[in-house]
């Protein structure tokens, strides 16, 4: 029964569904990603789900492919007039990262040994290809003994970081309502809430005959991933670099139009796909490999996760951001996309008291989110792990 696609599909879906619930009903205090990670890793480990039930779904392989146009969609979501402020997310996110990679390489190898050190600096620094460019080098080295290391980093680092990013995003979230009620807000963009309410009804106003189509919109976001992940194959920036640029370029020419895959009713399903493919990242995982290389892994994620919200703090008041902004910004090196996606989501539902300040609270944690989450996850963790990992 459980071969069955639609059925295994349904299984892993209860899961999200389940921690979509409990976000709700929390006022987003538990984050749907970690409950449907957590849940998956549990009812693996205890047999109630086979191992191979992501692969029997067949979903994660549709999520595979939506990565690019999900995050040309974000682009369509980010104005170049926003992207040019920018720059301070992409300083805090650097800050954090490398704040917290160097406490690591201070603190682990007077525990452990340094090779322990550099196997979790890399991964704890963003995600899935550092991870590859890690645990290559440590089995070139021969230090297979350590390559689970890396690998559970990355599993777990979300546990960590997205209910912290939470935390921090909702005491954001509670500094921007009260500017909004002494009528002192100014925006990212400069723009008072009453300027932005304005401009955010200027903009649904706009339509065009030609950009009505549902497979039209959808044509041209695949169209600009698939050049994007072209020219990821021909260039060393990665692909996700140039799906989000041309997302960005493609809404002030005029391809897009903003948030193109909600305006195609095709999002949803997008970001299911997606999460699928996120929970993917749990499987293999085995409690033997859990318990034998617990004591690193902790230590790794607690110094990690400390040295990135500490390393976020000093750089956010450096570029005279505010703390409870400027941290979960360098948080998403814990857990990138979709998760900083996600948590805007759940941040905005249910922090704010109406429908205009749902929208004005998750466009402005948006951008930075976004942006910090490639600057750690797709460029700095790559770029770190790979000098490091020459250093054994």
């Amino acid at each position: 029964m459980l071969s069955n696609p639609l059925i295994a599909t349904v299984l892993v879906f209860s899961l999200i569904a389940l921690g979509e619930w409990l976000s709700i009903v929390s006022r987003a205090r538990i984050p749907m990603l970690l409950t449907a990670m957590v849940g998956y890793l549990v009812l693996t480990w205890t047999g109630i789900f086979p191992a191979n039930l992501l692969e029997l779904s067949q979903f994660a392989a549709l999520g595979a492919i939506l990565i690019g146009p999900a995050i040309v969609h974000m682009g369509t979501m980010i104005p170049i007039s926003l992207v040019k402020t920018q720059y301070k997310a992409v300083i805090i996110a650097l800050g954090g990262v490398i704040f917290s990679g160097i406490l690591i390489l201070i603190i682990v190898p007077l525990i452990f040994d340094y090779p322990t050190a550099v196997a979790g600096v890399g991964p704890i620094s963003g995600g899935i290809i550092a991870l590859l460019v890690t645990t290559e080098k440590l089995k070139e080295l021969g230090l297979t003994s350590i390559v689970i290391i890396p690998a559970l980093v990355v599993a777990f680092q979300g546990v960590a970081g997205m209910p912290l990013a939470m935390h921090f995003m909702k005491k954001y979230s509670g500094v921007m309502q009260k500017q909004i009620d002494a009528g002192t807000f100014v925006s990212m963009t400069g723009k008072s809430f009453s300027e932005e309410e304005t401009e955010e009804q200027a903009v649904t106003k706009k339509s065009s005959p030609l950009r009505s189509s549902a497979i039209l919109k959808l044509f041209f976001v695949f169209t600009g991933a698939g050049i994007g992940v072209a020219l990821g194959t021909v260039t060393p920036i990665h692909y996700t670099l140039w799906c989000l640029a041309i997302g960005i370029i493609g809404l002030k020419l005029g391809a897009f139009e903003s948030s193109e895959l909600q305006r195609a009713n095709s999002f949803t399903i997008a970001m299911l796909g997606i999460i699928f493919v996120v929970i993917g990242t749990m499987a293999g995982v085995t409690p033997k490999d859990v318990l034998e290389n617990l004591p690193a892994i902790l230590a790794i994620l607690a110094i990690g996760t400390i040295g990135i919200s500490i390393g976020g703090y000093l750089t956010a008041k450096l570029v005279k951001w505010h703390p409870y902004k400027g941290m979960p910004v360098a948080l998403t090196a814990l857990f990138g996309f979709p998760g900083d996606y996600i948590l805007c989501e759940e941040v905005s539902r249910s922090c704010a008291r109406n429908e205009k300040e749902e929208k004005l609270i998750f466009n402005e944690l948006l951008a930075p989110m976004i942006i910090g989450g490639f600057t750690t996850v797709t460029v700095a963790s790559v770029i770190i792990a790979g000098i490091l990992i020459n250093t054994l």
